[in-house]
């Protein structure tokens, strides 16, 4: 693991992501954006509400703020995560390719997963055997059979973890994208890869008792985790404490400094709650980005001075 540590690490590349990035780095403090920017919302967005910009696509402006963030001394790194953890004051950030990163603050502006399958039985069964967080509900699944659905980091990671919980654990997806790491991992477990095929339809009584593929094969589970993309902003807050609204349980609960319960931990954007603009987003990464770096020049005061330097190089 390398000993060095960033002093602000940012999840997402959307619009509150860039914006705490650029304001992050231009205090000249070590800035490292993790994400993918075309699976950004705004991506294949058309902009036309946004003050003094119009008739731009949300392409162009993610490539634009990209550029910002470079010209300001942000390093990319474009992986997902699927872990993260506290040591003591400082984060530790591990990516899909086992990439091990260490951060003083860390700001969440992944948004929220919005996508869904959309298959009979989905909604009929949310909270009832159908789950779209594996880190929050694995527990509940002890001794079960389960099928995780998902094509990406989420997916496999998901179902890796599940390994440690339930007896069997299908996973279904139509094509694996996922980093030669993780693919090799899911390989070499005991999960039962249902590669190339979709679901078609959650069954069951009052509870989720199976799912139907598009070959017409039937799976006999006790639960179905839909894990689509990469790690959610909800499900890397669950296991570092982070409070999430009381009512929905589905956002991140954030002061005016944009900062969480948690010390040292920041959210902006989409994952703050509506409404669901780019204005807000872009409001709360800049707010995000000044405190998280202000915190993390507090912390290095109090720490033992070392010597500086890049801990990646940029593969942007």
């Amino acid at each position: 693991m390398d000993q060095d540590i960033y002093d602000v690490i940012i999840l997402g590349t959307g619009p509150a992501g860039l914006q705490a990035a650029i304001h992050a780095a231009r205090t000249k403090v070590s800035v490292l954006v993790m994400g993918r920017e075309h699976k950004s919302s705004l991506f294949r967005a058309h902009v036309e509400n946004y003050c003094c910009i119009t008739g731009i696509s949300g392409g162009e402006l993610l490539r634009q703020g990209v550029k910002q963030a470079l010209d300001s001394g942000a390093r990319f790194l474009h992986e997902d995560v699927i872990k993260t953890s506290k040591d003591n004051e400082e984060f530790i950030v591990v990516t899909e390719s086992d990439k091990t990163l260490k951060t003083r603050t860390l700001i969440m502006g992944m948004g929220v997963s919005r996508n869904r399958l959309g298959v009979p039985g989905e909604k009929k069964y949310f909270g009832q055997g159908v789950s779209y967080c594996v880190d929050c509900d694995a527990n509940f699944y002890k001794g079960s059979t389960v099928a995780v659905v998902g094509n990406e980091s989420a997916a496999v990671s998901g179902a890796l973890t599940l390994l440690f919980y339930a007896d069997k654990v299908h996973l279904v997806s139509d094509e694996l994208q996922v980093s030669e790491r993780l693919k090799y991992q899911i390989q070499e477990s005991d999960v039962d890869i249902h590669l190339g095929h979709k679901v078609t339809e959650i069954i069951g009584d009052n509870t989720v008792r199976g799912l139907i593929m598009n070959n017409g094969q039937k799976l006999n589970v006790d639960g179905v985790f839909i894990e689509t993309g990469a790690k959610g902003a909800v499900e890397l807050a669950a296991t570092l404490g982070v409070a999430l609204d009381p009512e929905k349980f589905q956002y991140i609960v954030t002061d005016k400094q944009q900062q969480t319960n948690i010390k040292g931990i920041y959210a902006a954007g989409d994952i703050c709650g509506p409404p669901w603009q780019m204005a807000k987003a872009v409001g709360e990464g800049c707010v995000a980005g000044l405190a998280a770096a202000k915190y993390a020049k507090k912390m290095k005061k109090n720490q033992p001075k070392v010597e500086s330097r890049p801990l990646l190089s940029n593969d942007t």
